[in-house]
């Protein structure tokens, strides 16, 4: 039996968020509206504009700007007391995939008595959740079409929620969003993007052939999109193509889950604040390679898709030549991890089940502490 569910509302318009008073039309009853971000987002006046059209139409905003890479769940919790507070009646999460994350789990306290600690895992957050419209300013994450919100506890830990009733309820997608991202982000959160579809393709529990299509969709708007736009940032049609790249490997990933490539970048996030897309960009080859003996159809069938090659291998060769082209950090040396970190990563890594279980050939604290060191 398989099942599959995603955002039911999606809209796509360049130069979209400028007229953020359209898109909240039927989500906000009582024109209260709270927008959850970062300062880096609001400081390149990606909002302004949206912002103005929304308080000219009869809104009253509250911005909530303290959201973090791998966001606390102390700032999440203190974002969704001063939104309680406010008595929004519509989330905004505008940004990367921390802010987005933010504010699907934002939607959920500031309207329920659901205290954060019940909701990591799976299926614990029950709702109800305030109505939610998310808007991407990178292409990467797919985190407006997912189910899952990944939070900090505690200095390093890493815990996910994952609940159908974090999908958000509307999705806005504007490449002039990310027309300003500069190469060195463009690049890994593109790769991040073709990480989440290989591990839904190979994702072996809950693969089905929906996220497959969805998967092969994905890459095959990924591939050339992520180097033109490294090449060229405001290249509109590599724009689009990453942002719907990037949501349909979300709607992939968001039904078939990921796995160790995820499990393994965790840690780098973690323990040394290594951003997300780029974690799972140093580890996505040779996690790769482990995974052959089990995956080799499986990837053989992406590259066959692509027309890079009919086996295992050409992908990898096709993975680490897009990472060359887009010149992406490629060891742990240049992120400033070095060997003595290596076992205590691994060990992390061995906790992540939610993702290690996906994986299609079982993992063990052995290989995931060679895979770093071939990565040193």
């Amino acid at each position: 039996m398989h099942s599959f569910q995603t955002v039911a509302d999606i809209r796509i318009e360049t130069g979209g968020a400028e007229k953020l008073d359209h898109y909240v039309k039927g989500l906000c009853a009582n024109k209260r509206i709270a927008i959850v971000t970062d300062k880096g987002v609001l400081g390149l006046g990606l909002i302004d504009n949206g912002l103005n059209a929304l308080k000219s139409a009869g809104y009253d905003v509250l911005v909530f700007d303290e959201v973090v890479a791998d966001p606390p769940d102390t700032i999440v919790q203190k974002g969704a007391d001063a939104i309680r507070g406010f008595g929004a009646g519509l989330i905004i999460g505008f940004g990367g995939g921390s802010p987005m994350d933010t504010a699907k789990v934002i939607a959920h306290l500031a309207f329920s008595d659901q205290p954060l600690n019940t909701l990591y895992g799976v299926n614990n957050a029950k709702g109800p959740a305030l109505p939610l419209l998310l808007i991407p300013t990178t292409a990467g994450t797919g985190s407006e079409v997912t189910n899952v919100a990944i939070l900090t506890t505690g200095k390093t830990a890493k815990k996910g929620i994952v609940a159908d009733s974090l999908y958000a309820d509307r999705v806005l997608l504007d490449a002039a969003l990310t027309f300003g991202l500069p190469a060195s982000i463009t690049a890994a959160t593109g790769i991040d993007a073709m990480v989440h579809a290989i591990e839904a393709y190979t994702s072996i529990l809950q693969k089905n052939p929906i996220s497959d299509a969805l998967a092969l969709s994905a890459l095959r708007k990924l591939r050339g999109a992520v180097v033109r736009a490294v090449q060229d940032g405001n290249d509109v049609d590599a724009r689009n193509d990453m942002l719907i790249g990037a949501m349909l490997a979300g709607q992939a990933f968001s039904n078939a889950p990921c796995a160790a490539v995820h499990a393994l970048a965790y840690p780098l996030g973690g323990f040394f604040h290594v951003p997300h897309g780029l974690s799972n960009a140093l580890v996505l080859t040779e996690v790769m390679k482990y995974n052959l003996p089990k995956a080799q159809n499986w990837y053989g069938e992406i590259a066959t898709n692509l027309g890079v090659g009919q086996t295992g291998h050409s992908l990898i060769d096709e993975m680490l030549h897009i990472k060359a082209e887009t010149h992406v950090p490629q060891t742990l040396t240049e992120v400033k991890i070095k060997e003595d970190a290596i076992r205590m990563m691994a060990e992390d890594a061995m906790t992540k089940e939610r993702l290690l279980m996906n994986n299609p050939r079982p993992m063990t604290l052995e290989a995931t502490i060679k895979i770093y060191q071939n990565i040193l």
